[in-house]
């Protein structure tokens, strides 16, 4: 994930999940240890779409759909899948099979809001390296081929132990990302709950 990308989870977090519409650039700087100069390119790619309004001493976010579309569109999920494979199982199998990891997509919508747009058969999980390897550990148990994959591992980046789970803002991103067709059911969705 880009570091620009990191203030925009950070700005949709802070809008969609905690109702706050005002924030100041050097808050972000900090809480996220950011420069304030990469923190200030992506507040000001926001604000030229209309998405925030830069005042004297903060900013405040006027479009949150801006925001979540922009993020989407920029976001590359297939560059930080950092393990795939098919898993000859169903899904609920594998979301079992799990460590303690951040799920995102399709299982992270099932958790949170207890419901499922349609069925589906791919899992999708941000990990570190010590987590990958536990998966790696549990998955023995399974048979594996590389062909046609079902379960990806996501680069899980330092900042996300801010959030207990993927953010409202990340799923919807992650989901954008995604090719299934059912990836539009959860979507819009999602959309509707934000």
């Amino acid at each position: 994930m880009k570091k620009a990308e990191l203030v925009y989870r950070e700005i949709l977090f802070q809008a969609v999940e905690k109702k706050n519409f005002e924030l100041t650039q050097s808050g972000l700087s900090k809480k996220l240890s950011l420069s304030l100069s990469i923190v200030n390119s992506a507040v000001k790619k926001l604000e030229s779409i209309g998405a925030l309004k830069i005042q004297q001493r903060s900013f405040r976010i006027l479009d949150i759909k801006k925001i979540l579309y922009f993020w989407a569109s920029l976001r590359n999920l297939e560059k930080d899948i950092i393990f795939k494979a098919r898993i000859e199982t169903s899904a609920r199998e594998i979301e079992r099979a799990m460590p303690d990891v951040i799920f995102t997509a399709y299982t992270s919508y099932k958790f949170l809001f207890k419901d499922t747009p349609a069925d589906y058969s791919e899992v999708y999980v941000y990990a570190d390296d010590d987590e990958l390897n536990e998966i790696k550990k549990r998955l023995k148990a399974f048979k594996l081929s590389e062909s046609n994959p079902n379960f990806f591992v996501l680069k899980k980046d330092n900042l996300m132990k801010l959030y207990k789970n993927v953010t409202l803002g990340g799923l919807f991103a992650d989901l954008w990302n995604l090719r299934q067709w059912y990836a539009k059911e959860y979507l819009n969705s999602l959309e509707a709950r934000i």
